[in-house]
């Protein structure tokens, strides 16, 4: 390690940890436009540190609008093909793709304009797509894959079920692979322990772990009515939950949240994460 760099603890812990926490999909939207500009409007390349890598903003973007804006997508792809095949850590190690993120809300149009771009289908694409037989020659050919969540710690299963119409009924092979996965009895894992909504309530709030004005979480439910952590009013990553006040974010194993109780009342969270525990005072 070189010493003649002033670097302290204090700030590299809170880059490694923080510097990707939860960025919600709102966030993501006002990221830089990539159509083309001026000669003189083109930005400095300054901006981004990580030239000649694109820009984190517009990956984040790309992945984000996968999930609900075709239209959007088209604009940010065209004009870069390879983002077709964009990847993101929502915060944690929650890695999700273009393709990923269309694929576990089920929006088939916009599966097929990435597939068209180049996108990289994976099981949960032909699951969500209801593709019976090629789910099905995956699990043979590596048995206990249907154990594997995707994005957000979204099952296999539930993939095939959002890709049905009104996630009810589907077409008959689509409905064939639902008895299918079923059958096998861990396609649906993993399986986490569920909270009654009044019992939500008394974790939601800001906490702080710092004097600064970002220094915090904020726990909110989300669109799926989890609670959720993200940045200091900011939304953020479903918890999941493992135990008495305690959890795991989006489905990775590694972090950890748990919650302090006094007197009926949460008065603190706890980060754990290989390397770092972090408390946060609620406020």
């Amino acid at each position: 390690m070189n010493n003649n760099n002033p670097v302290s603890r204090r700030v590299a812990v809170k880059s490694a940890a923080f510097g990707l926490l939860a960025v919600s999909v709102s966030n993501v939207l006002f990221a830089k436009n990539i159509l083309p500009v001026k000669e003189e409007e083109k930005p400095n390349v300054g901006d981004n540190p990580r030239y000649p890598a694109i820009d984190e903003a517009i990956v984040a973007e790309v992945v984000g609008v996968s999930h609900f804006n075709l239209d959007r997508l088209k604009v940010l792809v065209n004009a870069r093909p390879e983002l077709a095949r964009a990847c993101w850590d929502w915060s944690y190690g929650d890695w999700e793709t273009a393709i990923g993120a269309a694929s576990h809300v089920g929006r088939k149009d916009i599966v097929e304009f990435l597939l068209s771009k180049g996108a990289r289908p994976d099981i949960f694409t032909f699951a969500m797509l209801g593709s019976l037989g090629i789910v099905k020659s995956m699990i043979e050919f590596s048995p206990g894959v249907q154990r594997i969540a995707g994005p957000h710690g979204i099952s296999l299963l539930q993939h095939v079920k959002n890709g049905m119409p009104d996630n009810k009924t589907g077409t008959s092979e689509a409905d064939k692979l639902v008895d299918y996965l079923v059958s096998l009895g861990d396609a649906d894992s993993p399986k986490y322990m569920d909270m009654e909504e009044k019992d939500k309530q008394k974790y939601l709030g800001d906490y702080k772990y710092g004097e600064g004005e970002k220094e915090g979480f904020s726990i909110k439910l989300n669109t799926r009515k989890l609670i959720a952590l993200g940045k200091l009013g900011k939304n953020g990553g479903a918890l999941l939950k493992v135990g008495d006040n305690k959890f795991i974010y989006q489905g990775c194993p590694s972090t950890s949240i748990s919650f302090v109780i006094e007197n009926e009342k949460v008065i603190s969270l706890t980060v754990t994460e290989p390397g770092l525990s972090l408390t946060a005072k609620k406020i």
